[in-house]
């Protein structure tokens, strides 16, 4: 396996990205609730690009190890897989496949500059941000929100689950994609309604900081001196701002939303660890394990091996509890001996 070419973080100077504001989430939130009705009934247009080339470094294309929804508000988005090309228009719904090559190209449309809502997902977090046209075809974000999101899976098993039905030939395929893109978007609606927590608390560099990191994991090249000289300060200023404000050293918080993220391929996806490695931000897989180990106490193929071996072990909890007996089989009780009379 070849080893990736070194490049610089991939973000526009100055940072651009901003918190939400109180009129993005009530558009936010306007956007969201329009479009879970539309779902409800059936008539929400939906593009879903077919599985094709996972996991496949290709030019001019990237990919993620987890899913984006993207919800167009205006102008055009255009994708382009291993496979087809995909064109978003307003108010259309688009569910990207977890590892999924694709380019983006956008444009205006004659209703104004183009404008989409776009949900990305981190390690127990998920983002919701606008996104503009920076300059000719490039999408770039404007504002962002990011939510504490402790039952993530639930969200990841609904989009990959309406991904494959979608594409399947069940009678009920409609029916039931259109079931889960209902509750995924009630759940964002949930989620914008009652707030964010703590995460945007941060401003400024904190938040800056927090951005680039869960956006440039990957990137081998992303560590305090490059981020500190995209935010135009010091390497010792960030460091000591991060840990004060955070009470965690930046360069530990870059290694965990890393560790956090080769988890989540681990147990998702079937590529070789050294591919984990790199797709985590590390060129050495020697150096990727132990890092892995100092923060899970395992290897990754430990940690590989012990979630196949818990998949496959048998529940030993009871199935079904009676008042004087206990059922560990789907139909049959256990083998039930009554109390001896005194």
């Amino acid at each position: 396996m070849n080893k990736p070419v070194k490049k610089d973080i991939e973000a526009p100077i100055p940072f651009r990205g901003k918190p939400v504001n109180f009129r993005q989430r009530a558009e936010m939130h306007d956007i969201l609730h329009k479009s879970m009705n539309q779902a409800r009934r059936g008539i929400l247009p939906l593009k879903i690009p077919r599985l094709a080339g996972q996991m496949q470094k290709l030019r001019d294309k990237h990919y993620h190890f987890k899913p984006e929804v993207f919800l167009q508000v205006r102008g055009l988005t255009e994708f382009e897989t291993p496979e087809e090309k995909v064109l978003l228009k307003p108010g259309e719904l688009c569910l990207m496949p977890a590892g999924l090559p694709h380019g983006e190209r956008v444009e205006r449309d004659r209703e104004g500059p183009f404008r989409n809502l776009v949900a990305g997902f981190y390690s127990r977090t998920l983002s919701l941000h606008f996104a503009f046209e920076i300059e000719p075809g490039k999408p770039e974000i404007e504002a962002i929100e990011f939510f504490d999101t402790p039952n993530l899976e639930v969200f990841l098993t609904i989009i990959n689950h309406a991904i494959s039905t979608w594409h399947g030939k069940t009678p009920e395929r409609s029916t039931i994609s259109y079931g889960l893109v209902t509750a995924l978007l009630g759940m964002f609606l949930n989620l914008v309604e009652l707030g964010s927590g703590n995460l945007n608390q941060d401003v400024g560099k904190i938040f800056q900081t927090k951005w680039l990191v869960r956006e440039q994991f990957s990137n081998p090249s992303l560590n305090v001196k490059n981020i500190a000289e995209k935010l135009n300060c010091s390497p010792d200023y960030l460091s000591h701002l991060f840990h004060t404000q955070t009470g965690e050293r930046l360069i530990h918080y870059i290694q965990r939303v890393r560790i956090e993220g080769a988890m989540m391929a681990l147990k998702s996806t079937q590529l070789y660890i050294s591919e984990i490695a790199w797709s985590s931000g590390y060129q050495d897989p020697a150096y990727f394990t132990r890092v892995f180990r100092k923060f899970t106490g395992e290897s990754p193929q430990e940690f590989r091996d012990r979630l196949e071996e818990e998949r496959g072990t048998r529940e030993e909890a009871p199935k079904t509890i009676y008042y004087d007996r206990e059922d560990y089989s789907p139909g049959t009780p256990a083998p039930h001996n009554p109390p001896e009379k005194s």
